[in-house]
């Protein structure tokens, strides 16, 4: 057997890249370690036939419409628009922090303008941002940051916000109005179904053969290919040599209640250092099924577990550009999504970083 390319991964990246392949015509192999395509971003329904996302909630949103217009090729999407709320002390609040967070947090009554005036006053003034805490007092000041920012940074990638970069928090929004949407001006949805259904439209094609439980490494002899996509771990396609770059995970505990609705939103954030878990996600809320139950998800980091978030600190950001130049100079393999790249990318990003590398490949080959 011989094909044109080997994709290596199943997740968005993977399948973007062997459905954009397949449409031009070319024979891809997709091999995927896991039983299951969609990567982190699969799902499945429970026992009690709710639809759940093992690897924690996945919302789909984009700037970029001809990102969802093509993935609204293999799904339809509800008009699900997302929202998000903080418990601190006992009272929600809207994620990202606007102005009713504001003025709930404050007792005040301000307006928008009232609002900037305020941060203006009392935020600190950092001339030289060095990390996500100056990133973040500089936006919302030191009482806002210590209550919604600092604990819930340190849950999320056990470093505290000065120990980080400053583009983790840099996406930090502050809205200035009421606007309480998570991904405010932006396309966004739930696909109908699932998205391990929507992957696997995706993949439905004669130019596509998929191999689960299989290890790119270990493919059989017999099987020839051309190129290789890999969506793998950069540092493990060439067996750690230089050391392991780092990855936060995620332990998930899922639990089924016997009632309709568990809380008040499809998200809640718990930012208050004594809560152990980051964030409690109610899957019902997002995708609008119906059930007498509900399954709800309680999100706590660990270290070790399935990589998933690339950990933005100077040494890994080193690290990382000694294994791209190895990359570099590979012939005919190609590395993408957010573990070949070793960088934090949304779903329209992945997918929009696929179709472009392969425009890019076909393109050189004309």
């Amino acid at each position: 057997m011989k094909y044109d390319f080997v994709v290596v991964g199943a997740g968005i990246s993977g399948c973007t890249a062997a459905q954009r392949l397949a449409e031009k015509g070319l024979n891809v192999l997709v091999v995927e370690k896991k039983d299951h395509i969609g990567g982190c971003c699969a799902d499945k329904n429970d026992e009690n036939g709710i639809l759940i996302q093992p690897y924690g909630p996945h919302i789909f949103h984009t700037k970029h419409k001809e990102i969802f217009e093509y993935l609204k090729r293999f799904a339809n999407f509800s008009g699900y628009k997302h929202k998000v709320l903080s418990k601190h002390n006992g009272e929600l609040y809207p994620i990202p922090i606007n102005l009713t967070t504001f003025n709930k947090f404050f007792k005040k009554n301000l307006d928008s303008e009232g609002m900037k005036a305020y941060l203006e006053k009392t935020c600190p003034k950092i001339e030289k941002i060095k990390n996500s805490r100056d990133v973040a007092v500089s936006r919302v000041g030191e009482e806002l940051y210590e209550a919604f920012i600092r604990h819930y940074t340190k849950k999320q990638w056990d470093h505290f916000p000065e120990e980080l970069d400053k583009e983790v928090l840099e996406r930090l929004p502050v809205r200035f109005d009421e606007d309480d949407y998570y991904f405010s001006g932006q396309e966004q949805g739930m696909p109908v179904g699932g998205f391990s259904e929507m992957f696997k439209k995706m993949i439905e094609h004669p130019n596509i053969t998929l191999m689960l439980n299989t290890d790119y490494k270990k493919i059989p002899k017999d099987i020839e290919f051309s190129k290789m996509i890999c969506t793998a771990p950069i540092d493990e396609f060439f067996g750690f040599k230089l050391g392991k770059l780092q990855y936060r995970s995620l332990k998930f505990v899922f639990e089924t209640h016997d009632k309709e609705v568990y809380q008040e939103n499809s998200v809640i954030n718990h930012p208050d250092p004594e809560v152990p878990y980051s964030r409690v996600t109610e899957f019902k809320l997002l995708t609008g099924q119906k059930n007498s139950k509900t399954t709800i998800l309680r999100e706590i980091f660990t270290w070790g577990g399935e990589p998933m978030y690339p950990v933005p600190k100077k040494e890994t950001k080193e690290l990382y550009l000694k294994y791209k130049e190895l990359a570099d100079k590979q012939e005919n393999v190609y590395f993408l999504g957010r573990l070949g790249r070793y960088r934090y990318i949304n779903m329209d990003d992945a997918c929009r970083e696929a179709i472009e590398l392969v425009n890019e490949i076909i393109n050189s080959q004309k």
